[in-house]
């Protein structure tokens, strides 16, 4: 899958930035190992043949905490971990994008990717991670998120797959949800070609906010009552 052709290629599309890849092998067996921790936990993986890069911003400030929030053990591991763990059996790559030159002790299926200046915003830290990505569709949360649920995302992927969604000029390029009326940056399911597209648009524009990545899109909202029946406390 390496090697195969991408369909078109964005503006700066060329030149992507400097991610430390895992082994390929290992990263498509979804078996990867923490320090101390023994083989990562699995829960259930939805039978599908999608192929999905899963993008998890990292490159945040952490002013609140005066430390790298996403090493903070929360129910005694590393909040970033929750996020790893939520999105493993819904893709056939992880990414995480943190800071320049921010160290990580990461999975052995986990690629680590990193912003080229620090603290640009979300949508800075998406466009490395759409540089990065392989699969034609990619699933974008928060490493700071522990509470994903993966029935919802698998929802939000699901928009994708009715033949030819992820082709058709009239399919979604972009899957968000609902909360009180507003639609949530996060997460965010998108294919891969058009938000790169757009991505760039906006940061040449100087725009840095997720939320208007969607808004670039043709972007399909999941209502807040159909994921609110998935995950209540969402």
């Amino acid at each position: 899958d390496a090697g195969r052709p991408r369909p078109g290629t964005a503006s700066g599309d060329r030149h992507r930035p400097c991610a430390r890849r895992r082994s390929a092998d290992r990263r498509r067996s979804g078996h990867g190992s923490r320090a101390g921790s023994g083989p990562v936990a699995r829960t259930w993986r939805p039978m599908t043949a999608r192929r999905v890069s899963a993008v998890i911003l990292a490159g945040g400030r952490s002013s609140r905490f005066g430390r790298d929030k996403l090493a903070e053990p929360v129910a005694g591991r590393a909040l970033l971990t929750y996020a790893i763990d939520a999105v493993r059996p819904l893709a056939t790559e992880i990414i995480v994008v943190a800071a320049p030159g921010a160290s990580a002790t990461l999975p052995d299926d986990v690629t680590l990717a990193h912003d080229p200046v620090a603290f640009e915003g979300p949508l800075a830290g998406l466009l490395v991670g759409l540089a990065v990505a392989r699969e034609p569709i990619v699933l974008v949360v928060g490493g700071d998120m522990p509470s994903l649920v993966g029935a919802v995302l698998e929802a939000m992927l699901a928009e994708f797959d009715s033949p030819g969604a992820d082709t058709s000029p009239g399919g979604p390029q972009a899957v968000v949800l609902e909360h009180e009326g507003r639609q949530r940056p996060l997460p965010m399911v998108v294919l891969r070609q058009p938000a790169l597209v757009e991505a760039h648009r906006l940061i040449a524009a100087g725009e840095r906010r997720l939320r208007v990545l969607a808004q670039g899109l043709t972007a399909r909202v999941l209502a807040e009552s159909s994921w609110r029946a998935i995950d209540p406390g969402g």
